[in-house]
């Protein structure tokens, strides 16, 4: 069911997309760097490599081309191409690894803890109804995600993340939970 409200949800928001764009357009390599410097704290910005999406992720030869290169083991990207809204992330060595293998279907093996930042936000489904959005999604502001290699850990929480509480969830089409902590309510928009 809940796969169901969530196909639906994402097509609501293609074509509310379609036909306003709600996320700032991101032609040139300035312009992708700026968003990517949005998505965590300064301390790991200002030494993160800055990489852009591959035109295909799900190609397992993928290149994330480096828009800026530094020496940090975090990498941030700016929103993914193609979403609704723009929702810049910063990875640690661990999860850029992690989301690089989800995207492209391999088999996904970390053996540590990893940590993303995501201080533009994200949307999920509205599943109660109370964000009143054109796109029917709910505004999780700013917050911090955690992968573990051990995805037992994760299975008994939330998984609404349309409450403002810490909730799991996993990309579309796989099985490894992360849990989202969000850290700061953010005016519906």
């Amino acid at each position: 069911m809940f796969k169901l409200f969530a196909a639906a949800t994402l097509a609501a928001s293609l074509t509310a997309w379609a036909q306003n764009d709600m996320r700032p357009s991101q032609s040139t390599d300035k312009e992708k760097i700026a968003d990517a410097l949005r998505a965590g704290p300064e301390f790991i910005t200002k030494d993160a490599v800055i990489a852009d999406w591959p035109a295909n992720p799900k190609d397992p030869n993928a290149e994330y081309r480096v828009l800026r290169a530094r020496k940090s083991d975090w990498t941030c990207l700016p929103g993914i191409p193609g979403y609704p809204h723009d929702e810049p992330m910063c990875l640690d060595k661990t999860s850029m690894q992690w989301i690089k293998d989800s995207l492209a279907d391999r088999p996904v093996h970390i053996d540590q803890i990893g940590v993303m930042y995501m201080f533009s936000g994200a949307w999920v489904p509205d599943l109660h109804g109370t964000s009143h959005s054109a796109d029917h999604t709910y505004h999780v502001g700013p917050h911090v995600m955690i992968i573990t290699p051990h995805n037992e850990d994760l299975a008994k929480f939330n998984r609404d993340g349309s409450t403002g509480q810490i909730y799991v969830s996993h990309l579309p089409g796989h099985s490894e939970l992360y849990m989202i902590m969000p850290f700061k309510d953010l005016p519906q928009q």
